[in-house]
């Protein structure tokens, strides 16, 4: 299992949401390149960044601080927010992306969305954000239009390098993951299945990781010091013998 740290970015800074609102914002750094250096210090093998500016606007605007923070991490590092044109997906791999997470365009366009990974395969994860058991999209600010089943059926076939499944309602809360849900969501996928959102205790991780789970993505509780990453790291390689 890989624990992916993530990196909020807005207006330049690390910042962490609750359940997706703007509204609700804690600054946990002015530097995203030292925070992406820091996390690597600890055994990161992969970071998780988000351009939260991005996904509001619905192009990528912290590309030129992301590209820094992927040159200077030195480890492979994935992307979303604001991906919605074939423009876009050229300027996030122009700076060093190993992968690219989409979610709005999988839900307004899946014949485009698909093109986009047939294009580009296995380097691109399908950002599956769940609110009130239907995809979001633009930034989890609105509910889509179309159900879970029908998007998952439009990717079953398709070569991405995976989905990253997000309870909504649990992000930033630090509640716990919605762990049923999320094995659902792996048992149900052909593609391997990161979990995002609300996760807060190392147990979890290894609930996560014994039930066929792929990966998953930390955010509050390594700001907030409830996981330590690299304990975590050494309990799940435990865990494997």
């Amino acid at each position: 299992m890989i624990l992916l740290p993530a990196i909020d970015i807005r207006g330049g800074r690390c910042v962490r949401l609750i359940q997706g609102d703007y509204q609700r914002e804690t600054v946990f750094g002015n530097d995203p390149v030292a925070i992406a250096e820091k996390w690597v210090g600890q055994g990161a093998e992969w970071l998780h960044i988000v351009d939260l500016d991005g996904a509001k606007e619905g192009r990528p605007v912290n590309l030129a601080i992301i590209a820094k923070m992927v040159a200077a991490a030195k480890v492979p590092c994935q992307l979303g927010g604001g991906f919605r044109t074939e423009a876009d997906l050229e300027a996030g791999f122009a700076a060093g992306l190993n992968r690219i997470i989409v979610g709005t365009r999988a839900i307004e366009d899946p014949d485009r969305f698909a093109w986009w990974v047939h294009s580009y395969p296995e380097k691109i994860v399908l950002g599956l954000d769940v609110k009130n058991g239907r995809p979001a999209a633009h930034g989890w600010l609105e509910e889509g239009a179309r159900s879970l089943d029908d998007l998952l059926a439009d990717v079953k076939d398709l070569p991405l390098a995976g989905i990253v499944f997000t309870d909504i309602s649990r992000d930033g809360t630090m509640t716990g993951c919605n762990i049923e849900a999320t094995v659902d969501m792996a048992r149900r996928s052909p593609h391997p299945v990161i979990a995002s959102g609300g996760i807060a205790r190392a147990n979890e991780l290894t609930e996560l990781a014994g039930r066929g789970v792929y990966g998953a993505i930390l955010g509050r509780s390594l700001y907030d010091g409830s996981i330590d990453l690299h304990e975590a790291l050494k309990l799940l390689k435990n865990r494997q013998g």
